[in-house]
């Protein structure tokens, strides 16, 4: 007997330029296989040749949300759009009855959040949060590997991250850099959006994810003229009690795959989020390297649609990281790191600008869950402690 092959399902991506393209790649083999039907993109401007449409056959073009919707009926709506619109796009994909996967930040705010929960409660509809990291098996070997005490009892989790951006990046967007656009919260820094899956990664390590930090504690700093933040560390004490402490920067002469540290007693653990790769390091033996499969998240939304399975990053999971993003949002504008501690480099009208120093200070700051202002930076500045 033959077992009857589902309709692919059909979705909408709105937001087709900047990381809009990687996700238009990501669909590709989704739609080969039969899983989904691209069945419409939505945008202020118009496709190029080069954004890998053909791939999806005719694809239909809106510059308006709620047309796009109504004329598609989507099941699913991929939003990759600007942090500041990511509420009311939603609530819109969420009144015409589609589900969602929404990119990360959740929101801009974390009075955003909460009416998104809200809504998607209301609605009896799905919402995926894009934090991709999330939906790696690299996390769940990490907790067990913590579970069963493979390092000892855990003394912390400290995490660097260390990437090269320059002029270019922040001329890219209107928004790009931006704490506020137009009267609306944005909080465009390296904390809450390029590094995002940092946090929320170490939060979901710590079993954190889902629940308001204890305490936050955050550095903010800017090497370019910008209003966001670009080289920033963070401090946290999850629920249970866990220090987490986050060092990063937009500004490295070079950029580097991120790691997050669980620091044992007995050892210590190291995941490469953006590689999905874990190493087990205790004393006396070799290091134990396994690299993990990474569930898409737009098919992971797909089986929760169909199938009722449980969901890799609802919006509840990403609470704890909404406390820390509110904690940026709230806190000082970030400090201007003074010229005399940069290098800064101009090719072709693109400026590049480095910190001294900087790729051995994040690191030093994750080994020994340190801010900045503890370590001797003449830049640095004393925290700012946000309480729950």
């Amino acid at each position: 007997m033959s077992v009857p092959v589902a309709d692919p399902v059909p979705l909408l991506l709105v937001g087709l330029h900047g990381h809009g393209r990687s996700q238009l790649r990501s669909l590709l083999p989704l739609a080969a296989s039969g899983l989904v039907r691209l069945v419409g993109v939505c945008d202020r401007v118009p496709p190029a040749p080069d954004d890998d449409l053909e791939g999806h056959g005719p694809v239909p073009f809106f510059e308006d949300l709620s047309t796009a919707l109504e004329r598609t009926r989507a099941r699913i709506t991929v939003l990759v759009t600007p942090i500041h619109t990511h509420l009311p796009l939603a609530l819109l994909a969420l009144e015409h009855g589609s589900h969602l996967l929404l990119e990360k930040p959740t929101t801009a705010t974390l009075a955003e959040f909460d009416r998104l929960v809200d809504a998607v409660e209301a609605s009896d509809l799905a919402c995926q949060v894009g934090f991709q990291s999330l939906g790696s098996a690299a996390v769940d070997a990490v907790r067990s590997l913590i579970a069963e005490g493979a390092v000892g009892r855990v003394r912390g989790i400290g995490g660097w991250g260390a990437w090269k951006r320059t002029s270019a990046y922040y001329a890219r967007a209107p928004w790009a850099g931006r704490r506020r656009l137009d009267g609306r919260d944005v909080v465009d820094g390296a904390l809450t959006n390029p590094f995002a899956h940092a946090t929320a990664t170490a939060l979901a390590v710590a079993g954190g994810g889902d629940r308001p930090p204890l305490g936050i504690e955050v550095e903010l700093h800017r090497a370019h003229p910008i209003e966001s933040d670009d080289t920033s560390a963070l401090r946290l004490r999850t629920a249970d009690g866990t220090v987490v402490t986050l060092a990063v920067t937009l500004c490295a002469p070079e950029s580097v795959p991120p790691m997050l540290v669980v620091h044992g007693e007995r050892g210590r653990i190291e995941l490469e989020y953006t590689l999905d790769r874990v190493a087990l390091h205790r004393p006396g033996r070799a290091p134990h390297v396994t690299t993990h499969l990474r569930r898409n998240l737009v098919a992971d939304l797909v089986d929760h649609v169909r199938h009722g399975a449980p969901l890799s990053v609802p919006p509840a999971a990403t609470r704890g990281f909404m406390h820390v993003l509110e904690a940026v949002r709230t806190a000082p504008d970030p400090l201007s790191i003074g010229p005399e501690h940069q290098e800064v480099r101009e090719e072709d009208g693109v400026v590049h600008r480095s910190v001294h120093g900087i790729a051995d200070l994040v690191v030093r700051s994750a080994e020994s869950l340190s801010l900045f202002s503890e370590l001797g930076v003449p830049w640095a500045r004393p925290n700012v402690e946000v309480h729950r």
